[in-house]
């Protein structure tokens, strides 16, 4: 085990084990988290090894996260509770709001607890996206059209998230939801003015969030490059929102962040407009070309927010919780789409 500082950069791996160019790529100094995806995954068993051989490549360990919301978006299905899409809860607000928080805080707590038992320290939720029945990659993801449910029953599933021991990560800041196009194959842009995406900010406002991950959406009105590269959109959440925990870009492979260049004017974007961590997913070539050309001074204070995200308690299935969650989980898979 090695001792060094987190790096900025949040990389991937290609199997379901670690090779030795993973290891060499794990301990580069520009690194610091992990992202993993449902190739990373055959059983929970694995899931433990592959997490305990990251955690032990140094100190402080590097941050494991996945994208694992529920509905279309879980990386590890066999051997996991299947999480119902954030829209089932919508819909239960709309009968009952008091049984749709409490099913909201159950699942959040199923969720973490079930990622941290085999070692996953994070995982990128709740999605604060307004569902406009406009976006063909939010969709059924967001919890509501409602900003007041949206904050409602984010604020739920991250109560039961921390009483697991998991932070939590809202996204796609300042919204995805209104836009018909896909940040991962097109260059979304929102020509709305700031005043008519007061909804969209609202749960920005309200939630008491551990993390952000702004959009790689345009918002000509406000400034010209997508949310992650912004310092203006970055600096409003910083200021106007009192947000002092890590932001993390989205995906830098993504189409949407192609205006900004290549990979290492991409990663320069995002720190520079004061992104603490920057994910580079499914592009090896491109984390290999930014540990040998990309050079970023470390900061002391973006480690240390990062580092607040690592768990510092895991729950057990013996909580109630749990139980009440894997019920709320049975009864909304239950009910007619």
């Amino acid at each position: 085990m090695i001792q060094l500082p987190p790096g900025p950069l949040m990389i991937d791996i290609a199997g379901t084990e670690l090779c030795q160019m993973d290891r060499e790529r794990l301990c580069h100094p520009l690194v610091g988290g992990m992202i993993l995806f449902s190739r990373n995954y055959v059983a929970p068993l694995q899931l433990s090894r592959l997490c305990g051989q990251i955690h032990a490549l140094r100190t402080p360990r590097l941050l494991i996260a996945v994208d694992h919301e529920g509905g279309r978006v879980q990386r590890f299905r066999e051997g996991f509770t299947r999480l119902p899409p954030m829209r089932r809860l919508g819909e239960l607000w709309d009968a009952d709001r008091d049984e749709a928080r409490s099913a909201a805080r159950g699942i959040g707590f199923v969720l973490a607890s079930e990622l941290l038992a085999r070692g996953v320290d994070l995982s990128f939720t709740p999605v604060l996206d307004l569902d406009y029945d406009a976006s063909c990659v939010i969709g059924d993801r967001a919890f509501h059209r409602d900003p007041a449910a949206v904050s409602e029953l984010a604020g739920e599933l991250i109560a039961g998230l921390r009483r697991a021991g998991m932070a939590a990560c809202g996204k796609h800041f300042p919204g995805h939801g209104h836009v018909a196009a896909d940040s991962h194959v097109a260059i979304p842009v929102d020509g709305r003015s700031l005043e008519a995406m007061a909804d969209d900010l609202e749960p920005y406002r309200r939630v008491a969030l551990d993390a952000v991950m702004p959009a790689h959406v345009i918002y000509p009105l406000i400034d010209s490059k997508p949310a992650g590269f912004s310092s203006i959109w970055l600096d409003k959440l910083r200021d106007a929102f009192s947000f002092d925990g890590v932001i993390f870009s989205d995906d830098l492979s993504m189409e949407g962040a192609s205006v900004a260049g290549d990979i290492v004017a991409r990663a320069d974007a995002a720190w520079h407009a004061g992104c603490d961590m920057l994910l580079v997913c499914n592009a090896p070539g491109a984390v290999g070309d930014l540990l040998e050309r990309w050079q970023a001074l470390p900061d002391p204070l973006r480690n240390r927010r990062v580092q607040r995200l690592l768990p510092t308690q895991l729950a057990t299935k013996e909580d109630p919780l749990y139980q009440a969650g894997l019920r709320s989980i049975a009864a909304l898979s239950a009910l007619p789409t």
